[in-house]
């Protein structure tokens, strides 16, 4: 029987759900509310914790509770617990270096300067594991205040006009997820990678 472990990356609380910052916990909510499954509050894991099967392959999907800044507890907890090799896991999550609608598929690569992907490179000590992106455009620029702005974009909320598109990345990606145990990764990555929003 076939595992995958998805961990969607995010800020638990109310505060923070609508944000840009929590593309991976909006991405595995789609996913798990597709299968009427419900996540549920696993402290050894530091995560919210959701399972259910399409085929013969059990998804474990994830939303840990740690923040952003501490993601590398809850990876490391999920790892040590089910014992499984790092290539068993996925991890979703935003980029602002990408654009608005930009997905991503790489099997290694360093943070790029995101927090949550800097804790779970510093927590497994590698930077070989698999991870979706989601580009979440980049602010505009206003004068000295380069920082604060970028911090304020990310924990923005994401506006209509942005939930539409993402709600076409969505789809795609979890079309693609739908797939991993049934088509070739390379191909998954090939269409992720390809993806236009712009396509009908």
């Amino acid at each position: 029987m076939d595992e995958i472990f998805i961990i969607g990356l995010g800020n638990p609380g109310k505060k923070y759900s609508k944000s840009r910052h929590n593309i991976g916990f909006l991405l595995l909510e789609n996913l798990s509310k597709k299968y009427n499954s419900n996540f549920s509050l696993k402290d050894k894991l530091k995560s919210s914790y959701s399972e259910f099967k399409i085929n013969d392959s059990t998804f474990r999907l994830f939303l840990p509770i740690t923040f952003m800044n501490n993601s590398g507890d809850a990876v490391r907890a999920i790892v040590d617990w089910y014992k499984i090799n790092l290539d068993q896991i996925l991890i979703i999550v935003d980029d602002i270096d990408l654009p608005l609608g930009k997905i991503r598929f790489r099997r290694r690569g360093s943070s790029g300067g995101h927090n949550g992907l800097k804790s779970i490179i510093e927590q497994l000590q590698t930077q070989n594991f698999r991870r979706i992106r989601i580009g979440i455009g980049s602010p505009s620029l206003k004068k000295g205040k380069n920082n604060s702005n970028t911090i304020s974009h990310v924990l923005g909320n994401i506006s209509q006009e942005e939930k539409s598109i993402l709600d076409k990345v969505y789809n795609r990606v979890i079309e693609s997820l739908e797939q991993l145990n049934t088509k070739k990764e390379e191909n998954i990555i090939n269409d992720l990678n390809s993806f236009d929003k712009d396509q009908p």
